[in-house]
């Protein structure tokens, strides 16, 4: 097991469900018992608990690591709460921030929660106590990711740094990247690297410690246009970038070398619709890879879900969205990917098969972020519709 888990249990333990027991705000949260009032699609609702205290787009969720018990949401009303995943009890609102909340999580041990809005204002909170410890204001920010092991933040800003702070002391450092955005980072899993995306096509390995750049990738290895993700396998020996280009590059994380390229191929681009129309575009908008077999997964502003063996670098299945993709995640023991896509829905595909196991619905505007808790039972999905929503999703067969 990674040595975050040996840390999270030396951690003292923060008792949640002691907080609150008073009444429930009831108006915080619904349960999903009622019928749909309206025929068609809006009418499905598969979801167990509706979190509806925002008044905009909700586009960001996180669940904490430790207990996965809560929840934390941003959205454009500017707003970031805390609630519980059970009921849908808001624990506390992460107030004061400017402009839309566009990222939100939770340290490691679940002892923090940082939120994140549009203008570059940063604030973290501690959960137990619901006050806030720490905040600072960057440029304009693109990403936020908590490290693995420690109380130490990772954030990427449109002017091209990323900064990493450790919380609450403040103590900071800044790795200046390209005079372009910094579209996507993330910490890798040995805690000393972390791999950060650019609006130039170019990405960088960073060594945390020393603030200096390990490897870039540029020109012929990197891609010819904007990142707009990043992942790792579970050991970090691998990275896998995605980008606007509709290409999906594998990087060995140690030599920095591009060990292969994923390309779609493209299907017939859709003949525009109307006059003066361009043809639909294509870009990855997500990634990531499987721990229990050698696969990873892209998925495509057109709707592919593409599942790539890593041993041979083949395609091995396409799984079509009616629409685009918007994220995807692995399940953290099986060959189970999870989409979520601009129809509003939730999808269960098995990676061997290629096979859809199960779509959830109940949303009526696209879902912009979705979580996946530790034993695969429930997903808290955001939206469009200015609603967070939990669904059920543990199967009989397990």
């Amino acid at each position: 097991p990674p040595p975050a888990d040996d840390l999270a249990e030396e951690m003292e333990d923060v008792d949640f469900d002691d907080e609150g027991a008073e009444e429930p705000d009831t108006e915080a949260w619904e349960t999903e018992d009622d019928e749909g009032v309206e025929d068609g699609m809006e009418a499905q609702d598969d979801s167990e608990v509706t979190f509806s205290l925002h008044s905009a787009s909700v586009f960001c969720v996180s669940l904490d690591p430790k207990t996965n018990t809560l929840a934390v949401t941003g959205g454009e009303d500017d707003k970031a709460f805390v609630w519980r995943v059970s009921d849908g009890e808001l624990l506390f609102e992460c107030s004061g921030h400017k402009d839309s909340v566009t990222c939100a999580g939770f340290s490691h041990d679940s002892v923090f929660v940082a939120t994140g809005d549009m203008s570059g204002l940063i604030k973290v909170w501690r959960v137990d106590t619901k006050e806030e410890v720490w905040s600072f204001e960057v440029g304009d920010l693109e990403w936020m990711d908590w490290h693995p092991q420690a109380h130490v933040l990772l954030a990427g800003t449109a002017d091209g740094n990323s900064w990493m702070w450790k919380i609450p002391s403040g103590d900071c450092k800044t790795f200046q990247g390209p005079a372009c955005p910094a579209t996507c980072g993330r910490i890798l899993p040995d805690g000393k690297r972390a791999v950060v995306g650019y609006e130039d096509g170019t990405m960088r390995i960073w060594d945390l410690k020393q603030g200096t750049s390990l490897h870039v990738l540029k020109g012929q290895d990197g891609h010819q246009d904007p990142l707009t993700c990043v992942a790792s396998n579970q050991d970090g020996s691998l990275i896998m970038t995605g980008s606007v280009d509709c290409h999906a590059k594998l990087v060995n994380s140690a030599t920095g070398k591009v060990v292969c390229v994923f390309k779609m191929e493209s299907v017939a681009p859709k003949a525009p619709t109307g006059e003066g129309e361009e043809a639909e575009s294509n870009s990855v908008e997500s990634l990531g890879f499987c721990n229990v077999m050698p696969l990873a997964a892209v998925g495509y502003l057109d709707g592919t879900l593409a599942i790539y063996d890593l041993s041979t670098q083949n395609l091995r299945h396409k799984c079509q969205h009616e629409s685009g993709i918007v994220q995807l995640l692995w399940e953290e023991t099986s060959a189970v990917v999870y989409t979520c896509s601009l129809d509003g829905a939730v999808r269960l595909w098995d990676a061997r098969s290629g096979k859809m196991i199960s779509e959830y619905r109940g949303h009526s505007a696209e879902i912009l972020d979705f979580a996946v808790n530790k034993d695969a039972s429930i997903v808290v999905t955001t939206s469009g519709d200015h609603q967070a929503k939990v669904f059920c999703v543990q199967r009989p067969d397990r």
